[in-house]
């Protein structure tokens, strides 16, 4: 991953790790699966999808907006998850049956250098895009229900980077 480009997959996996299922919520890396996104635009009624964006501001700055806007930004849009999510939103907004799409981003410090892991400054900043994110799911009456035992974001990343670690122990 491109440094702090990894916070949509980290949040979902710290969330996997530090909360009970919950029913009406399925959780999804959709880092890596490319235009297979579709299906779930298409699938579902609603989409939350956390990431970062190109925004002007410091980072670890935190934005909630829904797909119509992201498909506005126009040629604002800088990075590559941005452009493949607009090109998506684009092609699903031709079809009658698509799911109100919303945004959970943050502005980055680094999406340059190739580092699993994430800036000091981001992972400072991500019980904010936690807090953020269970903001939008209780919009929608879902309520996360915390596990007795907790993982910390620093863990969520080292298990995320090394992934045959957790596989031997």
């Amino acid at each position: 991953m491109f440094h702090d480009e990894g916070v949509g997959t980290y949040l979902a996996k710290y969330i996997e790790a530090n909360y009970t299922p919950h029913e009406r919520l399925e959780i999804v890396d959709g880092g890596l699966l490319g235009f297979s996104l579709m299906t779930y635009y298409q699938e579902f009624d609603k989409i939350l999808i956390v990431g970062i964006n190109s925004k002007e501001g410091e980072s670890g700055e935190i934005f909630r907006y829904s797909g119509e806007e992201m498909m506005a930004m126009g040629e604002t849009r800088q990075t590559a998850n941005e452009v493949e999510l607009t090109m998506m939103l684009e092609i699903c907004s031709f079809h009658e049956e698509m799911g109100e799409v919303e945004l959970v981003t943050m502005i980055p410090e680094d999406i340059a250098d190739v580092c699993n892991g994430l800036t000091d400054t981001i992972l400072e900043k991500m019980p904010a895009l936690l807090d953020r994110t269970l903001e939008v799911l209780k919009d929608e009456d879902i309520i996360l229900k915390a596990k007795n035992k907790s993982v910390s974001f620093s863990e969520i990343i080292h298990q995320t980077a090394n992934p045959m670690t957790q596989r031997m122990s």
